[in-house]
């Protein structure tokens, strides 16, 4: 059992994190930056570190900072939360040669799904269905010209070490592969430290499904799928569980597609397999990510599974006590990511303070949020200012409950994207569950105000 885990990150997923560790008797230390000095983890943590000024490479990315919190207040495990140093290997190593649990999966498992040419070789080895792409990352330009020409254009750069949407470049034809190969190059080394890429088939408007894993290093059991096809340049809006329209067999072949390749390696903690499903209903694995994700709320709306919970009880050496048996599906969830974006100009990020705040409730409905009245939004991280998620027995239920969420949500102060939710709720193709990741454009050029 765990007696005091400090939460390496910020937000409303550290939010969450020390709400769980508190469930649970366990003692919480939160960290935060200069700028973040008020925010409400701070506030509801049992102790609070600074450990640094407000750029994330100073503060939250900032590993000897953290490990010294952690030693410094005594605590025996560390959280990573979603984002920032979650899925980063060498700080789980460094976690463990200073005593500290890392919760999460073993350093050699982040290391081989993160690295996604590892992680594609993983997956063709437990026999999922893969995209046509490079077995290994490109060394330039010509070299992923003669890849993408060998399967067939249109293709897609990726970084290597990616995930979260970014070092991601679709490209048409040869003529822009030398500039758009620059320019993936240098995110992805911004992003993630290293330029690596590889070139893969475009699967041209998919969908886009993603498992809930949960391992304990010997048993791997799967809490079902969920949509994130409602993305905008590779970044999720909405999410929904489970995945609308998916027929009963394609549902059973991906979840145990998830659970074969974690179970291959001996996954340990919660994690996600990510797949595309074309037109024809073919699927082929795309990502798996060695953490949380930021959705996991409506896969918990759904099962009634606390999935932090289950992270923390495995880190400090529990099983996960359950069969695949006991992991039902109930209902529908739908998860909006109220960000401080204004949709009318092409979702540009806003920040400052918060002069006034209403959030809905009632049943079935849910809140994760880190921000209050009177809280300044810093410009300086994601603008992710709550999740609200909303069940339903049925989908439709869901849809009209979130109508009456959405509408009794008030937020003054930055721009919000409220707006766009609102619009999706009102859209046909929406209400059908038929969209794939071509919506948002889609919806753009049907709805006024709403920008791709």
């Amino acid at each position: 059992m765990l007696e005091k885990v400090l939460v390496a990150n910020r937000g409303e997923m550290a939010v969450r994190v020390i709400r769980a560790c508190h469930d649970l008797g366990i003692g919480t230390v939160a960290i935060y930056s200069e700028a973040d000095a008020d925010s409400l983890p701070v506030r509801i943590a049992d102790e609070s570190v600074c450990i640094g000024p407000a750029a994330s490479s100073a503060s939250y990315l900032n590993v000897p900072n953290i490990i010294g919190a952690a030693l410094n207040t005594g605590a025996d495990a560390v959280h990573p939360g979603a984002g920032f140093l979650a899925e980063n290997a060498y700080f789980a190593e460094v976690c463990a040669r200073y005593n500290l649990t890392f919760v999460g999966p073993a350093p050699d498992t982040i290391r081989a799904l993160g690295d996604k040419v590892q992680a594609r070789a993983a997956a063709v080895a437990a026999g999922l269905p893969v995209v046509p792409g490079s077995e290994e990352p490109v060394r330039d330009a010509t070299h992923a010209r003669e890849v993408a020409r060998e399967i067939g254009f249109p293709v897609v750069l990726k970084a290597a070490a990616g995930g979260g949407g970014r070092g991601i470049r679709p490209v048409a034809d040869p003529d822009e592969l030398t500039g758009l190969f620059s320019l993936a190059q240098a995110e992805a080394r911004a992003s993630f430290g290293s330029g690596d890429l590889y070139v893969e088939k475009l699967i041209e408007s998919p969908r886009h499904v993603e498992v809930q894993v949960i391992g304990d290093g010997q048993t791997v059991l799967h809490a079902w799928h969920r949509e994130c096809s409602i993305q905008r340049r590779y970044q999720k809006l909405i999410e929904e569980a489970p995945a609308p329209n998916l027929p009963h067999g394609l549902s059973d072949d991906i979840t145990q597609a998830a659970v074969r390749l974690m179970q291959a390696l001996n996954y340990h903690s919660a994690g996600t397999v990510e797949f595309l499903v074309d037109a024809s209903g073919d699927f082929f694995f795309m990502e798996a990510n060695a953490r949380i994700q930021v959705e996991h709320p409506i896969t918990e709306a759904i099962t009634g599974l606390d999935v932090v919970a289950a992270q923390l009880g495995i880190a400090g050496g529990e099983s996960l006590g359950v069969s695949q048996d006991d992991v039902g599906r109930n209902g529908h969830a739908i998860e909006f990511r109220v960000t401080a974006e204004d949709p009318t100009r092409d979702f540009r990020p806003d920040s400052g303070r918060i002069a006034r705040l209403h959030l809905p409730g009632g049943y079935g409905v849910r809140v994760d949020t880190h921000v209050y009245a009177g809280y300044e939004v810093p410009p300086f991280y994601d603008s992710l200012l709550a999740k609200l998620i909303v069940w339903g027995e049925t989908r439709a239920e869901a849809v009209d409950r979130s109508r009456r969420a959405l509408a009794e949500t008030m937020i003054e102060g930055p721009a919000t994207n409220l707006a766009f939710h609102q619009a999706v709720l009102d859209d046909a193709q929406f209400a059908e569950g038929t969209y794939d990741v071509g919506y948002v454009e889609a919806l753009h050029a049907r709805v006024d105000g709403v920008t791709a």
